[in-house]
């Protein structure tokens, strides 16, 4: 009896002590796994929310990212005053100031709150209605001059050139010839002054124009929706290396007195601070820019041509333009003829079996030679703005994965 009853006793205490370290160890393991799940879902929160340097960022806080990393970029850079001893040019007012994008979308959004709801119930005197306005200033037999309803707004040395004179091709197309500046140099001016350059057209038929540094200038946008909100918008973009590159070539036939492109690209090249302050490098931060002409434009309302793709198939590249105008696809392969010796395609009727028209000798000059690691800095430099002009657009135009020399 005693036996069986000091068997029972000590059953008992190690059932119960059993059941304690049993009950530890399921709660030890609930915290655990508590943890674990906490610490799941912050990470999975912060995959969501940010891209920049591998990470997936978003818009506004990348904007906010690249517009710090750029103003890092361009303070302390060269005055006005300096940028004309540094390449005997002065900077054209018509090209956007990146030391004041940090600062600008935000004043931009303030001035579309306070302002976008008068300019409804009070237009400015360059506010024009849908139609009417657009369609007078003519009685001709030739038909009238109306204002723009598409504009290829840039950019600089992408190709707009080669668009445009590739666009005039089509019958239902009738453009300026020279860019005009309205919107960024001749406002004042008014919109009598700027219809009475647009050429006449016959209805059905498109009137167009160019001016690259449209893009770039950020009082634009609100011009340009102010005349129409309905205006198509066509933007040609190419790697913003090659761009800068051809910007530069450009300039240096004109004034063969200015700085190398390395001087001109580098605030300090043994530390390898670029300088963004400089035109020919600030036009391609395409990401900053767009921002810009997304408060007043929807996507929808934008196309984006890439100009690698309009010099290897111009055919293809011109469908989707005419797509986009909602013209019948006229211009075709058979418009192209590729010039080896401007390393470009040229025009020429397809009936016609004459020598193709080329666009002039400002195009398609020889690229100075340039120091690798200078062109390895630059891709570095613009892969983050690269990579969220990709998201923005909704298009991959594959820059860093292309040959550049």
């Amino acid at each position: 009896m005693a036996i069986c009853s000091t068997a029972s006793f000590f059953t008992a205490k190690v059932s119960r002590k059993l059941l304690f370290a049993v009950a530890l160890s399921l709660g030890f393991t609930c915290v655990f796994y508590c943890l674990m799940g906490r610490y799941g879902m912050m990470r999975s929160r912060f995959r969501q929310t940010s891209v920049f340097q591998g990470r997936r960022l978003s818009r506004q806080t990348t904007l906010a990212t690249l517009r710090d990393k750029l103003h890092a970029a361009t303070s302390g850079g060269d005055s006005g005053q300096d940028r004309v001893q540094k390449t005997g040019t002065e900077p054209r007012d018509a090209e956007c100031k990146v030391s004041n994008v940090r600062h600008g979308a935000t004043a931009r959004m303030e001035d579309r709150t306070t302002a976008g709801v008068n300019m409804k119930a009070a237009p400015s005197p360059f506010t024009t209605d849908d139609d009417p306005s657009r369609q007078v200033n003519s009685t001709s037999d030739y038909g009238l001059k109306k204002l723009p309803q598409a504009i290829i707004i840039g950019v600089k040395k992408g190709g707009t050139r080669a668009l445009l004179e590739a666009l005039r091709v089509h019958p239902d197309v009738r453009a300026v010839g020279n860019e005009p500046h309205f919107f960024d140099r001749n406002y004042q001016k008014g919109l009598d002054w700027y219809r009475d350059l647009m050429p006449f057209t016959l209805e059905g038929q498109i009137t167009m124009e160019k001016t690259p540094s449209y893009f770039v200038t950020s009082s634009v946008p609100k011009r340009i929706h102010s005349m129409a909100r309905d205006t198509k918008l066509i933007v040609v973009v190419r790697n913003p290396v090659t761009r800068a590159i051809s910007d530069y070539t450009q300039t240096l036939s004109k004034r063969p007195e200015i700085p190398t492109f390395e001087v001109l690209a580098f605030k300090n090249r043994t530390l390898g601070l670029i300088d963004a302050s400089w035109s020919a490098l600030r036009i391609g931060i395409y990401a900053l820019h767009l921002d810009n002409w997304l408060q007043y434009f929807p996507l929808s309302q934008m196309h984006f041509v890439s100009g690698e793709r309009l010099i290897v198939d111009p055919a293809g590249e011109m469908d989707k333009v005419q797509d986009f105008l909602g013209l019948k696809r006229i211009i075709t392969d058979k418009h192209f003829y590729f010039n080896k010796t401007k390393g470009f395609p040229c025009l020429k009727k397809p009936e016609d079996s004459s020598t193709p028209r080329c666009l002039g000798k400002s195009k398609g000059r020889i690229h100075p030679s340039i120091d690798p690691y200078v062109i390895r800095r630059l891709h570095s430099f613009y892969k983050p703005f690269n990579v969220m002009f990709y998201q923005m657009t909704g298009q991959n135009f594959q820059w860093e994965q292309l040959e550049m020399w």
